[in-house]
């Protein structure tokens, strides 16, 4: 059995990575699959194949994940991919709402299964939104991203966090 990872991906942190390390375990293969939506243009912090560049560089050392890119409904995507459930990872109980209402559509529309992994409790509060937030201050993310979003995330706001650094180091 595999699974497809569907997201946006933007970036993936490390609750993303939490529930992809238990899935590995689990399927055969999982493919993280980045889905892109045309009305979504411009609201992603990077590009679709920054996103993509992220992704293969943080599941690098898996050996049974790959990283691919749809758009459209993901249902469609799922009928090319035989013997394959969709994998999501839940933090909390409004992630649970929202993503039952998703897997029963998938499932009315296109037969296509869900299977849901929590993420564990010390990532729960942790989305790519917030991790967009705290970086574009020039916070420190490092403990809820992967190293290949950490370091895209500091490139994307290297102004900010060269002068965070400065004013910490001349107040230091």
């Amino acid at each position: 059995m595999n699974a497809v990872f569907p997201g946006s991906f933007d970036p993936i942190t490390s609750g993303h990575m939490d529930v992809l390390t238990r899935a590995v375990k689990i399927f055969d293969h999982v493919t993280v699959t980045v889905m892109h939506n045309a009305r979504k243009q411009g609201r992603h912090l990077f590009t679709l194949d920054e996103r993509l560049t992220i992704l293969r560089e943080a599941t690098a050392h898996f050996g049974n994940v790959s990283v691919d890119t749809f758009g459209g409904l993901l249902v469609d995507y799922m009928a090319r991919q035989p013997d394959s459930v969709i994998l999501r990872g839940l933090r909390a109980v409004s992630d649970y709402e929202y993503e039952l209402q998703i897997a029963h559509l998938n499932r009315q529309i296109g037969n296509a299964e869900t299977v849901f992994i929590m993420a564990a409790t010390r990532w729960s509060f942790v989305s790519s939104s917030m991790v967009r937030e705290i970086a574009s201050y020039g916070g420190d993310v490092s403990e809820m991203v992967p190293r290949a979003s950490a370091s895209a995330l500091r490139r994307k706001h290297e102004d900010v966090y060269a002068e965070r650094e400065a004013g910490q180091i001349s107040a230091g």
